[in-house]
């Protein structure tokens, strides 16, 4: 099945017309400087190894796009991994398309490379989609529309970030998941989030248990029993496959996690989580767009 295309893709970007026409230029490595706007921090040595080989065999099949600075400097746009492999093939030229983008069309172009080829982690997705809200004052919307994804993802990546460092480092090495990071959002107090990501490394645990982990720790932090006194009542009981339907297409419509209690006798609640103001200004633009 053929993938759905990703936003608008480089060429446009740069002007399609413009981006068809230009001519390649075989242009000296030495040359060329790195994409000071490039998102991802880390690349796979083996999957480079295994690009330099093919370009030893073929040559560098597409070529790379930069920005010429002076008549003998250039800064890479698009294309890293092929600058990179083209070095480790001992290559000392490599062609290029010489463009003129602006700082903010440079980081969409290598951001948008990066997620057409989903090869960038999430947290260093966060951060790129972060930057061009930050620095460009784009949207959220404008965002997903950029990258070809919805906005419920853009916000669920970039809220990530909350998560502390160490975390954060563990999702962006690969040893835990975007699941499991958003699992981790779940439980608010440091310590017990502490315990719940070492479970999750030392027992391995799938997403979905370490939703359910989390889900435990936030009922507890939701609604602390003091030591001794009796329960309180109503008591929560097992959702029936309708409401728990209800809450995913709730989580997936409002963008953040929802979560539908339902206790003894027929009632209860319906938990909106959100992480920020301008989180909270979006669901309830969402909810309410004439206002409340």
């Amino acid at each position: 099945m053929a993938r759905r295309g990703l936003g608008k893709g480089i060429g446009a970007l740069l002007g399609q017309s413009e981006f068809s026409e230009t001519l390649v230029q075989e242009i000296p490595i030495a040359q060329i400087r790195p994409n000071p706007f490039q998102p991802r921090q880390q690349f796979s040595e083996e999957s480079l190894r295994e690009l330099a080989e093919s370009i030893r065999q073929m040559g560098v099949i597409q070529p790379i796009i930069v920005r010429q600075e002076s008549a003998e400097d250039y800064v890479l746009v698009a294309g890293e991994r092929r600058l990179r492999a083209a070095q480790m093939a001992g290559l000392t030229t490599i062609p290029a398309i010489v463009r003129s983008p602006s700082e903010q069309q440079m980081l969409e172009m290598a951001l948008v490379e990066n997620v057409q080829r989903e090869d960038i982690n999430p947290v260093d997705a966060a951060l790129a989609y972060k930057r061009l809200m930050d620095e460009f004052g784009l949207t959220m919307e404008q965002v997903a529309q950029r990258v070809g994804k919805s906005v419920p993802a853009i916000s669920n990546t970039i809220r990530l970030l909350q998560l502390p460092d160490y975390i954060l480092e563990t999702i962006r090495n690969g040893a835990l998941s975007e699941g499991h990071g958003r699992a981790l959002l779940m439980v608010r107090d440091a310590v017990h989030q502490r315990q719940l990501w070492q479970e999750i490394l030392s027992d391995n645990l799938s997403v979905r248990t370490a939703e359910l982990r989390a889900r435990e720790w936030r009922e507890r932090e939701m609604n602390p029993t003091p030591r001794n006194a009796p329960q309180a009542a109503p008591q929560p009981v097992p959702v029936s496959a309708e409401l728990k339907a209800l809450e995913q297409n709730l989580s997936a419509y409002l963008g953040t996690r929802v979560q539908v209690v339902q206790v003894a006798g027929g009632g209860g609640r319906i938990v909106i989580e959100f992480y920020s103001e301008e989180e909270l200004g979006r669901i309830l633009e969402t909810i309410a767009p004439n206002g409340l």
